[in-house]
């Protein structure tokens, strides 16, 4: 009996330690995962509010004392930045054209400008081409003043107003000497006059020049200064007559007739000093007075062609201009 009772404590003791051992181990176990899971939301819970405290406390978003909830990599960053980039390009471009557009409408207004001033200054070239008259009246706009009197220099080429007035008088019908009836042309120069042709143009009086310049290009100078003397009295106030007078004087001097080119150049350069050929004929009213052995009158010539015509004198008559100057020693 005694037996059976020690064995049922020792049983009971032997249980009871296996349930205080099951028992330690549990009490010394980790936390289940549960529990973990619910502190750590919890203290996740806390964070938030006390970002909120700070965004209520410090507005501005200040990441010195909180990091902001949306950075750059987050979704709803990537969709907010664009609208604000879309926003500033819109305006950039509408401020460009509209600095386009001002720069149109100044390049348009500067354009019409432009275009109205060449206007003028062809009806002005047009007008001066076609009239020697209508050049003549616009004159004192387009044709600087000598600094040298221009009668003075002209009274000394002809020795005074008494000569000037002698050289008009004889200016107004110039000799020509005349051929004698037992020597005329042969028949081998009338020929070869008669292969030079006359221009038919339909403009008559721009044609009669035109065949007096054949004849004079050709080396027909007599014929040539009965051309072009026939249509300086047919068409007195043709646009060509400046032409004609000078030719007229280089068919002379090309013919060894000094005397005579210089009375028409002199004359071709007194009618009206603004003409296309005024400066050709004041140009070689010196190389006549050279061919005279004037040598006063010609270094007067040009000093008033290089006072009157600088523009000229530099450029289209150039060459010629200082070759004269090279023949002769003028003083000054």
């Amino acid at each position: 009996m005694k037996i059976a009772l020690g064995q049922k404590f020792t049983s009971f003791l032997l249980r009871s330690g296996w349930a205080l051992a099951v028992a330690a181990t549990v009490a010394t176990s980790p936390v289940p995962a549960t529990a973990q899971d619910g502190a750590e939301a919890r203290i996740r819970k806390l964070e938030a509010e006390v970002r909120a405290l700070q965004r209520a406390t410090f507005p501005g978003g200040d990441g010195r004392y909180f990091e902001p909830q949306i950075t750059s990599g987050s979704p709803g960053a990537a969709q907010a930045q664009p609208a604000a980039t879309t926003t500033t390009a819109v305006t950039d471009i509408l401020v460009r054209l509209d600095a386009l557009e001002l720069q149109l409408q100044r390049l348009t207004a500067l354009s019409e400008e432009n275009t109205n001033s060449i206007s003028q200054i062809q009806s002005r070239l047009a007008l001066l081409e076609a009239s020697p008259a209508a050049g003549a009246s616009l004159s004192d706009t387009i044709d600087p003043s000598p600094s040298l009197s221009t009668q003075t220099n002209l009274d000394a080429m002809t020795g005074g107003s008494s000569a000037t007035t002698e050289a008009e008088q004889t200016l107004t019908q110039p000799s020509e000497p005349e051929q004698s009836a037992a020597s005329g042309p042969s028949a081998e120069r009338l020929a070869a006059v008669q292969q030079i042709t006359k221009p038919q143009t339909g403009d008559a009086a721009d044609d009669e020049y035109s065949y007096g310049f054949r004849l004079w290009n050709a080396g027909f100078y007599p014929e040539a200064r009965q051309q072009l003397t026939s249509f300086i009295d047919q068409y007195p106030d043709h646009w060509r007559v400046t032409w004609g007078r000078n030719l007229l004087g280089r068919a002379f001097l090309d013919d060894n007739m000094p005397e005579e080119a210089a009375r028409w150049f002199l004359r071709n350069y007194q009618a009206d000093r603004t003409a296309p050929r005024a400066p050709d004929s004041l140009l070689y009213l010196s190389e006549s007075m050279m061919a005279m052995d004037d040598t006063r009158r010609a270094c007067i010539a040009l000093a008033e062609f290089g006072e009157t015509y600088p523009a000229v004198a530099s450029g289209r008559l150039l060459d010629q201009y200082e070759a004269n100057r090279r023949k002769i020693t003028c003083e000054g």
